[in-house]
């Protein structure tokens, strides 16, 4: 499978959606390969298509509305942002095994540094998706389809953030709900090690 890993590094939010949207189409046409893009973003919201007016709770910085499905979120300089653009007709048109397979590489990476953690026990309740380790959640998982080409993605909190997620209801739940890699090993990681391991798994699990 040819499949690019590209890092955009700290990306303004507003040009990564449109970017990421003008490729969607380029690889649904197949004049683009598939790809796993990495990045940081500044401070910001975005609210997915099931968010309310109650999950923004005093927050004063930039807010963007997007096609993802899920609640409000937040993004940051202490998170891995991971946007896999694949072409789900090569692999039976399947979201949740998508899903389930982006769940799969975080939790086998979060396993390499010694945490146990786990995706949401009930599919049924959309409100628990992401990743979670002793009650708390540590990634957030966003997804949209288009002519069955995937985009927006994962945001795993790898550093710990005063600041994040203060002012929202993050996914419907409260702030102190979310943790980061970084609070639970109580030290912190290199960004570019976990990326890469990060990677590693996404390409073996979207492989199959």
């Amino acid at each position: 499978m040819n499949l690019k890993i590209e890092n955009w590094g700290k990306a303004n939010y507003a040009e990564a959606e449109k970017r990421q949207s003008l490729l969607v189409d380029a690889i649904a046409k197949g004049e683009e390969l598939e790809r796993i893009i990495f990045c940081s973003h500044p401070p910001v919201v975005t609210l997915g298509k099931q968010s309310s007016e109650n999950d923004l709770a005093g927050w004063e910085g930039d807010v963007f509305k997007i096609s993802r499905g899920g609640k409000a979120t937040y993004h940051g300089p202490g998170q891995v942002v991971a946007y896999p653009l694949i072409n789900l007709q090569n692999r039976g048109s399947d979201l949740h095994k998508y899903l389930d397979h982006i769940e799969k590489a975080m939790i086998n990476t979060l396993k390499e540094y010694g945490v146990e953690s786990n995706g949401n026990p009930n599919r049924g309740n959309p409100d628990g998706t992401g990743i979670w380790v002793d009650g708390r959640k540590i990634a957030s998982i966003g997804i949209a389809c288009r002519r069955w080409v995937t985009y927006h993605g994962l945001a795993l909190n790898l550093f710990k953030d005063p600041m994040a997620f203060r002012g929202i209801n993050p996914c419907g739940f409260d702030a102190d709900i979310m943790t980061s890699l970084e609070e639970v090993l109580d030290q912190k990681v290199s960004r570019d090690e976990f990326e890469g391991k990060l990677a590693s798994h996404l390409l073996h699990f979207l492989s199959q």
